[in-house]
């Protein structure tokens, strides 16, 4: 299923979350190291001499870690029993090659499978990063315990963290997989549970159970929570690029892949196990005089103008930083849907439809869920799933929340919008008094939301995932600003550190280069929080030297949040 990328308040227990290598029911459902289709994505560059005629190609590259593949196929514990498929490929200005695999057991996708091949500028091989390490061997891949028993269990499940919903529509789909992501490799049931809640809107959670004894591994929520011109919302007005269509406009944007923003009507998808029998429409907003909403939520196409313009900042802001091509890195647009549901305080991404959703909010705790941030967040997890595909849960799925939340806060600031300028609050604009703070979530302390960790600590993994992305959130701010009290764009901030330390920040600009490199090039679906610290220190080198300032100060900021 296509895996829905909400975002919306952490502090809501019923909010919902997202699996990396998962694929997404209202979310994305590419699971882990499922061997899919190769995607055919550009080539990333690091620098505008990307994709001279001297640098490999994805074909080259791709054909350089085949021969890899064969020679060290056992130093990276492939069998004749397993196979791969190219995710991603990444090419650097100096023509270094990654290339990202996912792997399949006897024909069953395995999670944790994935790994990444780094190359030399010839093709030889440097080293590898892998989300697990240990063979990969079972007895069987038949099923003890039967697929309508693991439905059962997923069914239960998602009735227990919904209590008193009275969901409708309740489906469960099992499928075999291979865990290698919780200790030694079991075969495992992965059973992705959906239903509509008693408002008409999705909800879902994948549960992971192992086909031998029945027990429960791992379960998560499969909808992720948040959250001419026109007269925004949240953003003041704002420049469009429409599409001129006979004598009216429509809000469509060819220079972005033909990104487009439409009206859901308050409907609600039903989708079951990535099959959708009823899709929320999303007719695309039109306008006689390409002057688009009023700032008021009274008229429907204020929401759009907001929706449509933090696509585009989105979208600007992968391409002209760090040369991705849209959120498949393909060229191609997404687009979006407003006005969806009733009163739903959620906004998601989600990749089935490759689309973004956007709730109107209850108008006591939320407004509508349109905010410029928001979209950086709930798009940002589209650009997760085509690269690292973090699992969205314990230390990884952390991991997951806080890069939406990190490159989303990138978003914000890169659009130097003057009615909504950049900080480091998650959310701030579509809070309401009903919700009781300021913004979902504080970079620079998280636990000022009154659930987040401002530290790693052996259980961190055990929190929820808006919850345990504070670890990151605060190491992120503390890289870009640096420790104590301080006001930005009118905002206080006072970033404490675990170990007592000062630290300096290296600026905003330097952090996103380092984590979306980190994530795109170093990241697996099972990196925990050392491993973040290992990606984002392998991605300063990269960039900046192992001997730089930049260097030492990621070193610094992960000590400060107690990750040595």
């Amino acid at each position: 299923m296509s895996r829905i990328r909400q975002h919306v308040p952490a502090s809501r227990k019923d909010h919902t979350s997202r699996t990396s290598g998962a694929s997404r029911t209202p979310r994305r459902l590419a699971t882990a190291g499922v061997a899919t289709t190769a995607a055919v994505l550009m080539a990333a560059a690091l620098s505008p001499t990307a994709g001279a005629a001297d640098r490999p190609t994805r074909t080259s590259a791709v054909a350089h870690a085949t021969d890899i593949l064969k020679d060290r196929a056992s130093a990276l514990g492939l069998t004749s029993a397993q196979g791969t498929a190219v995710r991603d490929v990444i090419v650097d200005r100096d023509g270094s090659q990654h290339v990202r695999y996912d792997r399949t057991y006897r024909g069953l996708p395995v999670l944790g499978g994935d790994f990444v091949l780094h190359l030399a500028p010839d093709g030889a091989y440097r080293s590898a990063s892998r989300a697990t390490r240990g063979t990969l061997s079972l007895p069987s891949v038949t099923p003890k315990v039967s697929a309508p028993k693991a439905a059962g269990i997923a069914t239960q499940a998602l009735r227990a963290v919904n209590l008193g919903q009275g969901l409708k529509k309740l489906r469960a789909k099992p499928r075999l997989v291979v865990d290698a992501l919780h200790g030694a490799p079991k075969l495992a049931w992965r059973t992705d549970a959906v239903a509509q809640d008693g408002q008409g809107n999705p909800v879902a959670r994948t549960v992971l159970t192992d086909a031998t004894t029945g027990a429960q591994i791992d379960a998560w929520d499969s909808i992720e929570t948040a959250t001419g011109d026109g007269a925004s919302l949240y953003s003041g007005t704002v420049p469009l690029e429409t599409t001129s269509s006979g004598s009216s406009y429509q809000l469509k944007d060819p220079t972005r892949g033909n990104t487009y923003t439409g009206d859901a009507a308050n409907k609600t998808d039903l989708c079951i196990f990535g099959i959708c029998f009823i899709r929320a429409p999303a007719t695309v907003f039109t306008d006689s005089d390409n002057h688009w909403g009023t700032g008021a939520t009274a008229d429907r196409a204020s929401a759009a103008v907001d929706a449509q313009y933090g696509t585009n900042e989105t979208w600007d802001y992968y391409k002209n930083v760090h040369g991705r091509n849209g959120i498949a890195d393909d060229g191609k647009g997404s687009y979006n849907r407003v006005h969806y549901g009733n009163n739903y305080n959620n906004a998601f991404w989600d990749d089935g439809c490759f689309c973004m959703t956007y709730g109107d909010g209850d108008g006591s705790t939320f407004g509508p869920l349109v905010a410029l941030d928001v979209a950086g967040h709930e798009m940002t997890h589209g650009v997760t799933s085509k690269t690292a595909a973090l699992n969205y849960s314990g230390e990884s799925g952390g991991l997951n929340e806080a890069t939406s939340d990190i490159l989303g806060t990138m978003v914000e600031w890169y659009a130097g919008n003057p009615s909504d300028v950049g900080d480091y609050l998650i959310g701030e604009e579509i809070v309401r008094s009903g919700f009781g703070k300021p913004a979902l979530r504080f970079m620079d302390k998280p636990s000022r939301d009154g659930n987040s960790a401002d530290y790693w600590s052996s259980s961190v993994g055990n929190l929820d995932v808006h919850y345990s992305s504070g670890v990151a959130n605060h190491f992120a701010y503390l890289l870009a600003e640096g420790s104590g009290p301080k006001t930005i764009n009118g905002v206080s901030y006072d970033s404490p550190t675990y170990n007592g330390s000062t630290v300096t920040g290296i600026g905003r600009d330097k952090v996103g280069k380092i984590w979306y490199r980190a994530l795109t090039v170093y990241m697996t679906s099972s990196t925990k929080y050392a491993g973040a610290r290992t990606a984002t220190l392998n991605a300063a080198k990269d960039l900046y030297g192992a001997s730089s300032t930049e260097y030492a100060a990621v070193a610094a900021a992960w000590s400060a949040v107690n990750v040595n």
